[in-house]
């Protein structure tokens, strides 16, 4: 009996630890070949948007893992007709390569589920989820145990405080979040930069770089303006705060 043939996916990489738990498990999957990474990425300053990671510690991780990179370049305030267009002209030649599997980290959060099942049907793709309703513990301990290593590089204010910006992704870090602040972070509490991982040919060496403070104002609905650095007052109701610890390339820009 021969073996199907595994349907060539990209995966939905941020460079934080959902993504780079996600990945562990596609590449695992017999049904799956993982062929390259697709990263949402803010053009106007060259940063993962909303992690705001450097590209070029992207690409770092990108050349560990031995897999292409596609940024999806997004202008600094792109609304949901933009964004959605962009994704469009990215996914094309990607899909012209033979790609109809698109892999995220999501874990529970139904309505982001259905947005992407349902664009990814337009197209004629279908959504992975490998990390799917699998407890946060649960999660958190293999990501643990399999050795990922992971800075923390953003924070909401509405859950955590600046100290927390800047620290390990380790136990230590877990004890201490807030009563009510989800452990893998899954409502947007904190984002991560991974940089050591099972797969990475070596660890990414880096220099934390100063905290800054960014507010970014709520979209009225769905179909206005995604969030985006804005001059609203700290105390508007329709503005957020977030921390970002700026991570430095340190080192050679080869592994």
């Amino acid at each position: 009996m021969t073996r199907a043939t595994p349907a060539p996916a990209l995966l939905n990489w941020s460079g934080g630890k959902d993504s780079a738990l996600a990945l562990y498990h596609a590449l695992r999957n017999p049904g799956l070949q993982v062929t390259t990474l697709l990263t949402s990425v803010n053009a106007h300053y060259g940063r993962v948007s909303m992690h705001g990671v450097r590209v070029e510690l992207l690409e770092a991780q990108a050349r560990r893992i031995g897999l292409p990179l596609t940024k999806l370049e997004l202008p600094e305030m792109p609304d949901m007709a933009e964004y959605e267009q962009r994704m469009r002209a990215t996914l094309a030649p990607l899909q012209a390569q033979g790609i109809q599997h698109s892999i995220f980290g999501d874990i529970y959060l139904e309505d982001l589920r259905r947005y992407r099942e349902q664009q990814l049907a337009q197209l004629g793709m279908q959504a992975v989820f490998p990390l799917w309703q699998r407890p946060a513990a649960d999660l958190l301990r293999e990501y643990l145990d399999l050795g990922f290593r992971a800075v923390v590089v953003c924070v909401n204010e509405k859950f955590l405080d600046s100290s927390f910006c800047g620290r390990l992704l380790n136990e230590e870090f877990l004890r201490d979040l807030p009563a009510g602040v989800d452990a893998c972070g899954e409502n947007g509490e904190y984002h991560s930069f991974v940089f050591n991982a099972p797969y990475f040919s070596s660890p990414i060496p880096f220099e934390r770089g100063e905290l800054v403070r960014r507010t970014y104002q709520a979209p009225a609905s769905s179909a206005a303006t995604c969030p985006g650095p804005d001059d609203e007052p700290a105390n508007s109701p329709f503005a957020t705060g977030f921390w970002y610890c700026d991570l430095l390339p340190v080192g050679p820009a080869a592994p």
